[in-house]
């Protein structure tokens, strides 16, 4: 470690020499300890794009502490515009920070970075175009204070990883309960980067490593571009940290084992940042610094990553903007798409891991044993890297999708991630798959606002059904068909309706009298002998059905036509040809 922080001292002390002095952050000017309040963020950024025509600050959509979020844009041709710059084949990287404020080397480091990037130190393609959000989680930001990170190593003051409303909003990129989330989506729709950088700090294990990064899984991603990234990318994202005297890994997930034993790649699903851009075909990352280490390596290691980054994008532009082309491309026809990846502990990499050696002592609380890392003890080991995770579930997809119009929350959420669709023109009957929720388990506790349901299992039937005038058809043969489908169907782990998007279709609303229903019942039975019959099977199978009366009569009421059709059917149908 100590070479690595002459290293940093001498990057800090050449910086403040080099850069005019209006562009010292406050990073720098105070040796590395201390990282800016919101408005001096904010003022900053606002500086550089006042004096350098290369950048333009916007303000696009609210937060949830009811300031607005702003947008570097960063274009040397000054189009500012990324509709044009997809035109052109331009490359559009994206960086987000501070979306859990408590760990704001993020943005510190792109303060430094852009600047930087202004002033021609650093060498950006001619053709790049580049787009910073400063502070995501502004009402974090606000909530400022020394205390939050009990085990952070500086800076003196820092932000709260909870947002104004206390939401998590790197578990909020699905559901978009905040405002911030439903900015965001409109800001990523309209960039469509080829390249998402979220920047984080990690806690967990110690270890020698001040950067880790989480990717998004290759095979989730797939097509050229999750080849891309397991074959190419990563070996020069790792080697270009490594001569930088960062040497990385990736994001040490060995909760409950130790490190040296191999981990798994953190599986990153749907409503994390980085899952949630790998569903648009975003090479999609989270670079995680360790918070035992001090604040100015790791701002230092965030700037290193954004260079390597960099250096790697001047060298595959074309190949990753190609590629990127290619596979949106190829999800407007792709015909089968994967949910629920599960992890091949069958296959693994062979990953230098540089650690601490471990052990138990007596802990000067309880006097029981505790994990302790002994930093005299440092190691160099190759550990197991279980980085392949497969489909647990395929589905083929239809044509389209038809949502009621009274589903508006659902409709909202898919228009602001660009999803295409068209009003149904008038009244009419269609042709349909219906999906019923046959079971599912819900959490017990809360979770980020919700009790998430897991493990769906669905019936399925086909039937005709009316559609108003005015609900939604959604033909699937657009860019967005993989995130169309994981929050629509609803075995996808993600999916709106594990997020209880559609919680009110498992109460039913009418019921019946038992007393009265009886002699309904009695005769419905005599009038159709074939639903007799099954009842008949149905208490041959099952003892406790047989033993009870009010649920034998339970039983004909749900087989019967007085069962409401709305209780536990999803309300998203299921086109599997359309007429054309």
């Amino acid at each position: 470690m100590k070479k690595i922080s002459l290293l940093v001292l001498a990057i800090l002390i050449f910086q403040g020499l080099s850069a005019q002095e209006k562009y010292l952050t406050l990073f720098e000017q105070t040796g590395g300890r201390e990282t800016p309040i919101y408005s001096e963020v904010i003022q900053y950024f606002q500086t550089l794009a006042n004096d350098f025509e290369e950048v333009k600050m916007v303000e696009m959509g609210m937060t949830d502490s009811a300031y607005p979020l702003h947008v570097l844009l960063f274009d040397r041709q000054k189009i500012f515009d990324p509709k044009k710059w997809h035109e052109a084949n331009r490359l559009v990287l994206f960086i987000n920070n501070g979306i859990h404020p408590g760990e704001p080397d993020g943005i510190d480091a792109s303060m430094m970075f852009l600047r930087d990037v202004l002033l021609n130190e650093i060498e950006v393609p001619e053709d790049l175009a580049m787009a910073i959000i400063p502070v995501y989680n502004i009402g974090g930001h606000l909530n400022r204070g020394s205390f939050s990170r009990v085990n952070q190593n500086g800076p003196q003051e820092f932000g709260f990883r909870g947002n104004a409303r206390n939401f998590d909003l790197n578990r909020d990129f699905i559901k978009a309960d905040t405002k911030n989330t439903r900015s965001f989506q409109q800001i990523f729709t309209w960039l469509r980067p080829q390249i998402f950088i979220d920047t984080h700090v990690s806690n967990g294990a110690d270890y020698q490593h001040v950067m880790t990064l989480v990717s998004t899984s290759h095979g989730k991603l797939g097509g050229e571009m999750g080849t891309y990234l397991d074959q190419e990318l990563h070996p020069k994202l790792y080697s270009g940290m490594e001569t930088k005297d960062f040497p990385m890994v990736p994001y040490v997930n060995a909760w409950g084992g130790k490190p040296e034993d191999g981990w798994a790649q953190f599986k990153d699903n749907g409503r994390y940042s980085s899952g949630y851009a790998a569903l648009f075909g975003t090479l999609s990352f989270m670079p995680e610094t360790h918070m035992l280490k001090p604040y100015d390596l790791r701002v230092a290691s965030t700037f290193a990553l954004m260079e390597t980054f960099m250096e790697i994008i001047r060298e595959d532009y074309e190949k990753i903007v190609d590629k990127a082309s290619a596979d949106r491309k190829a999800k407007k026809e792709q015909e089968e798409f994967g949910f629920n990846f599960v992890l091949d502990r069958n296959q693994h990499k062979l990953i230098e891991y540089m650690g601490y050696e471990s052990g138990q002592k007596p802990s000067d609380i309880s006097g029981l044993p505790r994990l302790y890392y002994d930093r005299s003890k440092p190691f160099i080991k190759e550990v197991k890297f279980y980085d392949t995770y497969t489909a647990g579930l395929n589905i083929k997809k239809p044509e389209a999708y038809i949502i009621p119009q009274g589903w508006f929350t659902v409709i909202e959420n898919l228009q602001r991630n660009g999803v295409q669709m068209e009003e149904i023109k008038k009244d009419t009957v269609i042709p349909v798959t219906i999906y019923h929720i046959a079971d599912f388990q819900t959490a017990q506790r809360p979770y980020e606002g919700h009790y998430l349901h897991s493990n769906t299992q669905i019936k399925q039937s086909q039937a005709m059904i009316s559609f108003r005038k005015g609900d939604m058809m959604i033909p699937m043969n657009q860019e967005a068909n993989r995130y169309i489908m994981e929050v629509l169907e609803p075995q996808s782990e993600d999916s709106f309706f594990n997020w209880n998007f559609f919680d009110t279709i498992l109460q039913a609303k009418e019921g019946y009298s038992a007393y009265v229903f009886e002699d309904l019942a009695s005769e419905y039975l005599k009038q159709n002998p074939e639903v007799k019959s099954e009842m008949e099977e149905a208490k041959s199978k099952d003892e406790e059905l047989a033993k009870s009366g009010p649920a034998q009569l339970r039983w004909v009421y749900e087989h019967s036509p007085w069962k409401e059709k709305e209780h536990n059917r999803y309300p998203v149908f299921r086109v599997e040809k359309l007429d054309k």
